[in-house]
């Protein structure tokens, strides 16, 4: 997901590209086009005399609305009180934008706005390579702008969504009331839109308690088929090491597991055993960070090439509370320091729930094993249930079925 300067990044990018276009035009045009992102307004009081030479692209951003499709997505986000935060939804926004030309010669508006408008239909996909491009040049092209080097860290280049480019059908009526808002003189202008902006910052949620007992079937007829994957007690993730079963149909002549993780640029195979044509089984590698993967089963011919595949599950590789390093009690907050295993990757984001109070922290720069969680309000004195959070990827917890109802044992945490 994108931060708070996602919105700014797409209008830096744009302009940034836009300003490329022009490139190399300063005889066609006169002069070097000047390529701005205000308020038409305010490029309009630029111009106070009737000599001065107009050659200017302008984008501006209009109008932000929510992003329909998204906005369902992963609902409800409340608990039944209202106010408890289940779960943290990104906000999906739409972008509209005008580009407006402004030429003093006959024709040179025109003209300008035709770079500008190949440009956008060429490009309707702003690449997360392009993306990464035009934040790289931005502190030298714009270093007099203060935004030109945090824009680099908002993540746009990385959400889960591409940032699509599209045209905005505007009506005669409705562009001719947007300029008299404006209070600007009329150019000749092209409307856009951009979707779709992703913008999510860490947030505590309550995080629910791991289902005990999971019942589910499914009917395969299709061959190599995945159906399940089977974990110990209804675990929802396992730790690296340790052995998992793989059910599904047709399954004889598999050769490995594949774990792919496409954020992290992760592909990592492991070896099948104790096939047959209803399971196999394979050991969770050790090298890979927690997080949620897709797991899917190969069958390689003798030369090891791959000749079939199934498709894939989710599957979750869980991260380890190891120990507490510090615990600092302040009269509203508390700050725990612990040791985790696996790292936490590069980009990798987690949170830490003791009891049923979490407490999140953003994606980190490089790999590391200790992270440390501020809670507030503060803890209370206690033993509490640890449970850590790593990209999706719950912890595993010790149960102890001797009991009825069956009953938490760990891993605790004392304060």
């Amino acid at each position: 997901m994108s931060t708070l300067l996602a919105i700014a990044g797409v209008s830096a990018v744009l302009e940034y590209y836009l300003q490329n276009a022009y490139s190399g035009t300063t005889g066609l045009f006169g002069d070097t086009v000047k390529v701005t992102a205000v308020a038409p307004d305010v490029v309009q009081a630029g111009y106070s005399s009737p000599s001065d030479f107009e050659n200017q692209v302008n984008l501006f951003l209009h109008q932000v609305t929510e992003n329909p499709a998204w906005r369902n997505v992963g609902q409800p986000w409340l608990a039944a009180d209202g106010q408890t935060q289940l779960q943290n939804p990104p906000l999906a926004l739409d972008l509209h934008y005008l580009l407006t030309a402004y030429g003093t010669n006959d024709w040179q508006a025109e003209a300008l706005l035709g770079y500008a408008l190949l440009l956008l239909h060429e490009n309707p996909v702003m690449t997360r390579q392009d993306i990464r491009n035009a934040f790289t040049n931005l502190p030298g092209t714009y270093s007099t702008n203060l935004l030109s080097t945090p824009l680099g860290t908002s993540g746009l280049a990385d959400q889960i969504e591409m940032i699509k480019i599209v045209p905005s059908s505007m009506g005669r009526e409705e562009m001719a009331w947007i300029w008299t808002a404006l209070k600007a003189d009329y150019r000749p202008t092209y409307a856009f839109q951009v979707s779709v902006v992703l913008i999510q910052q860490p947030a505590n949620v309550s995080l629910a308690f791991p289902v005990l007992h999971r019942r589910i079937k499914a009917q395969v007829t299709v061959p190599a088929q995945l159906e399940s994957i089977v974990l110990d007690h209804g675990q929802m993730s396992a730790a690296p090491g340790t052995t998992v079963t793989v059910t599904g149909q047709f399954l004889n002549g598999a050769s490995q597991v594949l774990l792919t993780n496409a954020r992290l640029g992760i592909q990592q195979p492991a070896a099948a055993s104790v096939v047959n044509a209803q399971s196999l089984t394979f050991i969770v590698p050790t090298s890979i960070p927690a997080g949620i993967y897709s797991l899917s089963v190969l069958f390689n011919d003798a030369s090891g090439k791959t000749i079939q595949s199934t498709g894939s599950l989710p599957f979750g590789v869980a991260p380890a509370y190891v120990s507490t390093n510090t615990v600092n009690q302040t009269g509203t907050s508390t700050q725990i320091s612990i040791n985790i295993s696996p790292s936490l990757a590069a980009a990798q984001g987690a949170s830490f729930t003791m009891g049923s109070q979490s407490s999140a922290i953003e994606p980190v720069d490089s790999a590391t094993a200790t992270l440390q969680f501020t809670f507030t309000p503060a803890l209370a004195s206690g033993t509490y249930l640890a449970r850590l959070v790593v990209d999706g990827a719950p912890s595993l917890v010790a149960v102890n079925w001797n009991v009825h109802p069956p009953v938490f044992t760990g891993p605790m945490v004392t304060i």
